[in-house]
């Protein structure tokens, strides 16, 4: 999920009750929802590295009680500073614990549901889960959330203005209301995403021996369908409200490509070891590169079949995110083929590939 969601999550929870029980509760439920997103820093090293160690460690059951302390030991030293609690809770630390635990668990609950991944288990399980059945940007979801935190202040205003009691908390009979919501929405997200296995399943080659169904951001009945075959990658466009796939076009089907000398390097590469390591359907594309008629040169390209569809929010059928390509020189030594590394648009030059 975009970090903003993750942020409004933690405010809802803290919503509930916490911010009554704990003093700093909403503050350190925010910051906790976001928290495991601060693996972005190692994007400072270059997008490969970053790549490399999004959603890792930071993103794991192990990390999560290490996080949650870590919160609330800042919350406890700006108590101490200040001598008294921001709010009228009290300082409870065991409960602003709890609650901040609360909040980074519901980061890897939002990571988990669209189709790029988690992997809670690492470092005892490396496996990626994906539930796919929710867009990295859900504006459903995302009203919901803005609407339980801004409704009660408005409500509050309103009483004011007619001479009614203001108390001295939101009622978190909003943030109930809004968690409700939230899960029949996954509920029936997750539904409609049974179904549009089902269908993918239908319409695939006969060959086909893994399907994966992505969805998109602002129609909850239209999916994105991946169907492998030993040789190549069926897509589809599946419509669950009306139970139809759009007939194939030549672009629907990509190709698994022979192995090239070129292919096993790329592989072999600082780009391509991590990129097969997060890779559910890799998609390698080769390439020769004649911008010097003298000195001939391989690409070859990196992109994942889930991301392969469009949507109004990204044109993955042409710019496929979350891809990078490699310019190898076939007649150097092993450890000198990869010139150039770039990743979704940024370079990296990796010593030693």
């Amino acid at each position: 999920m975009e970090p903003v969601t993750h942020i409004l999550t933690g405010a809802v929870l803290a919503r509930t009750g916490f911010n009554q029980r704990a003093a700093y509760a909403t503050l350190a439920m925010a910051i906790a929802a976001e928290l495991p997103d601060i693996d972005t820093l190692w994007s400072l090293g270059g997008p490969v590295t970053g790549f490399e160690h999004h959603r890792g460690i930071t993103h794991t059951f192990v990390a999560v009680p290490v996080e949650a302390a870590l919160v609330t030991a800042a919350c406890y030293v700006i108590f101490c500073l200040r001598k008294r609690p921001a709010t009228k809770a009290p300082p409870a630390w065991a409960m602003l614990f709890a609650g901040t635990l609360l909040a980074l668990l519901s980061h890897l609950l939002l990571d988990w549901t669209n189709n790029y991944g988690v992997r809670p288990f690492f470092p005892f399980n490396a496996h990626w889960y994906a539930g796919s059945f929710v867009f990295i940007f859900e504006p459903v979801l995302f009203l919901i959330l803005l609407a339980a935190l801004l409704l009660p202040g408005l409500f509050s205003l309103i009483n004011s203005e007619v001479g009614a009691g203001r108390k001295s908390f939101p009622s978190p009979g909003w943030a109930w209301l809004a968690l409700v919501l939230i899960a029949a929405l996954y509920f029936y997200r997750f539904d409609e995403h049974a179904r549009a296995l089902q269908l993918a399943a239908q319409s695939a080659p006969p060959d086909a021996t893994r399907f994966f169904v992505s969805p998109h951001p602002t129609n909850p009945w239209l999916w994105s369908a991946v169907a492998e075959s030993p040789g190549l990658y069926q897509l589809a466009t599946i419509h669950t409200n009306s139970g139809t796939v759009d007939p194939p076009r030549p672009s629907d089907t990509l190709y698994k490509p022979p192995t090239t000398l070129a292919l096993l390097a790329a592989k072999r590469s600082f780009l391509g070891r991590v990129y097969l390591d997060w890779s559910m359907f890799p998609v390698l594309v080769q390439t020769p590169d004649t911008s010097d008629p003298n000195h001939p040169l391989t690409r070859v390209t990196f992109s994942d079949a889930r991301f392969r569809y469009n949507t109004s929010l990204m044109q993955g059928r042409d710019h496929p995110p979350l891809s990078g390509w490699l310019l190898l020189d076939m007649n150097a030594p092993e450890g000198d083929r990869v010139l150039e590394t770039v990743f979704d648009g940024r370079p990296q030059r990796v010593a030693g590939d």
